[in-house]
């Protein structure tokens, strides 16, 4: 399967994941941007606006641009890193046996992908999202300020611009750090977790999933599950960062640094301010991987069968 398909299955699949999860992401903004914010003040202040419906998805230009993009790069180069290990030749273990790096998925699994083991699993998801995170940054760091009621820009360009006057092109990576060290352990433990858990769940219908002519709508249920599982396990371990993240995006002059911006945060805020916005971040992460990651495989599967 060539790589440009892969990468238009991630963009599709990426953009509509963030449009129709936006609101949530909103939310998860508003909450994270100060200790005194809470998702029910957060959704009444919203609520209570001149134009509700259309301020929920405030910022969804940037976040379906971001997602979409990123999404494309992410499955692009996790796709060509894992095809990679794939290939790699046979690791000798006891009395000389050997044991293959890595398989290729037959018709009796759920996934469409290179069947890899836990530390190629991890390695290569974690690669692949701080490649692709460096690169999506600056639409991040718009999306999170014209998202925050900190600003008022009234666009895009505008606040590109308010940016670039004040900091520079330094200040389109706000966070990047932050970002990095939340994206590489999530976006590893989500493979390795997703992976662990379509084993297991597709184990309870392996007779739905070996067959051909129903394997589809089950398949995909397993995939979705996997991914509700991975991403629950995933975005908690891995909260801490984002919400240091959204506060270094916020307020960059204030917050300096990680360390400077856990330090203050844990003095001034406590260990809950770690995990501001961890409900919202479950939710819509769950949903947006366990879909974006359930059409991926599907749009790969599909087009897999059609090219036999």
């Amino acid at each position: 399967m060539v790589t440009a398909f892969h990468i238009a299955a991630g963009l599709g699949s990426g953009a509509a994941s963030a449009l129709i999860l936006q609101p949530a992401d909103l939310l998860k903004t508003r909450v994270q941007q100060s200790h005194a914010s809470s998702l029910t003040l957060a959704f009444r202040s919203i609520l209570d606006g001149p134009h509700p419906v259309r301020s929920l998805w405030r910022g969804v230009t940037p976040s379906v641009i971001r997602t979409g993009f990123g999404s494309a790069l992410y499955f692009g180069m996790l796709n060509q890193m894992r095809q990679y290990a794939a290939r790699l030749p046979a690791v000798p273990i006891v009395a000389g046996e050997l044991k293959p790096a890595a398989t290729t998925t037959t018709g009796s699994s759920s996934s469409a992908l290179p069947k890899l083991g836990n530390v190629a699993n991890l390695t290569t998801g974690a690669l692949a999202r701080v490649a692709a995170g460096f690169v999506v940054n600056p639409i991040t760091v718009l999306k999170v300020r014209y998202e925050s009621t900190h600003y008022s820009y009234t666009s895009m360009a505008g606040a590109a611009k308010d940016i670039l006057a004040k900091e520079g092109l330094r200040g389109f990576f706000a966070g990047f750090g932050a970002t990095a060290v939340r994206d590489a352990p999530y976006a590893g433990l989500y493979v390795v977790v997703y992976e662990q858990a379509k084993v297991q769940l597709g184990a309870f219908a392996p007779t739905a999933v070996e067959s051909h002519t129903a394997s589809t709508s089950t398949s995909a249920t397993v995939n979705f599950m996997s991914g509700v599982v991975a991403a629950v396990s995933a975005t908690t371990l891995t909260n801490p960062f984002d919400a240091i993240k959204t506060r270094l995006q916020i307020a960059p002059g204030r917050y300096g640094n990680m360390i400077r911006a856990a330090t203050l945060m844990l003095r001034e805020e406590g260990v809950k301010s770690m995990f501001s916005g961890l409900s919202m971040r479950i939710g819509r992460k769950a949903l947006s991987s366990a879909f974006t990651w359930t059409v991926y495989e599907e749009l790969v599967r599909r087009a897999e069968r059609a090219l036999v």
